[in-house]
């Protein structure tokens, strides 16, 4: 029997995430096709194209309009979502882009003044039109889900089809507004709502922590390197020893809990204190490991992957304990 040639449809192909997973998808024998705002293939910081790119579909398409890219989902095995937003209307995606420290630290203080309640009702309805959580990090991924749903293969699959999420860690609050992981969480929610019952799909949820890369994500990497070094003091300590982890989930079982729910399910079951504690546990990720654990949950011939995975999940999805404790420090 001919093995099935596997093609993604990558949202957001040309961003950070994106683009590591187009090249990821490419080196596993898979064809890829990419839609974004723009369009635009990926370049490097620097504007360098790298031969792979030639190789990715790249469409102009827009996730909350289906007719943009409805055509495009009969011919694909799998659809990966990859856009998402840690602040509201911030600018700090392209301060990360150019290694721009003082633009970088600015967009992230307007993003977090930004991203508060507003009073108005019609200030709310306007931050909802431009960007805000519920659209870019919920909304869009629940239309292309439901598009998705709605086709049939063009070539007939023995195993269901998945539709791969990329959401996070509970780990950002409170630096990052709880909006962010509230939105992450709700979307996870509905799209396995949605694909439940729905025997010739399945949902798979990228659980990052911080994701970085030495190059194009220069910034990032002095805290991911603090964060692996908390992450392996805290795994090395003895049982019982009071770390700051510990202090701080002991100190966030006394602070009221996270409120935001939906049909009862609790979507933020603890407190900020407990999200920092996470935070100083679990390692950063390398964006090539977000990558690869991502292509192997859109393998067709991986129905078993599905649900969410976190850092250590995902490590073990791709065999990193496997590959030798060699791969910790930078590139844990």
């Amino acid at each position: 029997m001919q093995p099935i040639a596997q093609k993604i449809l990558v949202v957001g192909g040309n961003g950070f995430v994106g683009s590591a997973v187009c090249r990821t998808a490419l080196a596993r024998g898979m064809q890829v096709v990419s839609i974004s705002q723009s369009g635009r293939p990926w370049q490097t910081p620097k504007g360098h194209t790298p031969a792979w790119v030639s190789k990715v579909e790249w469409h102009k398409g827009s996730a909350l309009e289906p007719e943009t890219y409805e055509h495009l989902l009969p011919g694909v095995t799998a659809v990966v979502h990859t856009i998402g937003t840690l602040f509201e209307k911030s600018g700090y995606k392209s301060a990360l882009k150019d290694g721009n420290v003082p633009r970088f630290v600015s967009s992230v203080a307007a993003g977090i003044a930004g991203s508060g309640p507003s009073a108005n009702p019609l200030e709310r309805e306007e931050k909802k039109r431009e960007g805000s959580y519920e659209v870019v990090n919920r909304d869009t991924a629940l239309r292309v889900c439901e598009t998705f749903l709605k086709t049939k293969p063009t070539v007939e699959l023995n195993a269901p089809r998945p539709f791969v999420y990329i959401s996070a860690e509970d780990c950002t609050r409170p630096l990052v507004p709880a909006g962010y992981i509230r939105t992450k969480r709700e979307a996870e929610m509905l799209i396995e709502n949605m694909v439940h019952d729905e025997p010739d799909f399945r949902g798979v949820y990228i659980r990052p922590s911080l994701i970085y890369h030495p190059h194009f994500r220069p910034i990032v990497s002095p805290v991911a390197a603090l964060l692996d070094l908390s992450a392996t003091i805290h795994a090395k300590a003895p049982a019982g020893f009071p770390t700051p982890s510990a202090v701080l989930h002991a100190l966030g079982s006394v602070l009221p809990r996270g409120r935001s729910s939906i049909n009862g399910d609790q979507l933020l079951p603890d407190s900020g204190l407990d999200a920092i504690a996470r935070a100083l546990t679990i390692p950063p990720v390398h964006v090539d490991h977000v990558a690869e654990a991502v292509c192997i949950a859109a393998d067709i011939t991986r129905p078993d992957v599905r649900g969410p995975y976190g850092v250590a999940e995902m490590r073990e999805l791709i065999g990193w304990h496997q590959k030798g404790q060699q791969q910790t420090g930078a590139h844990a």
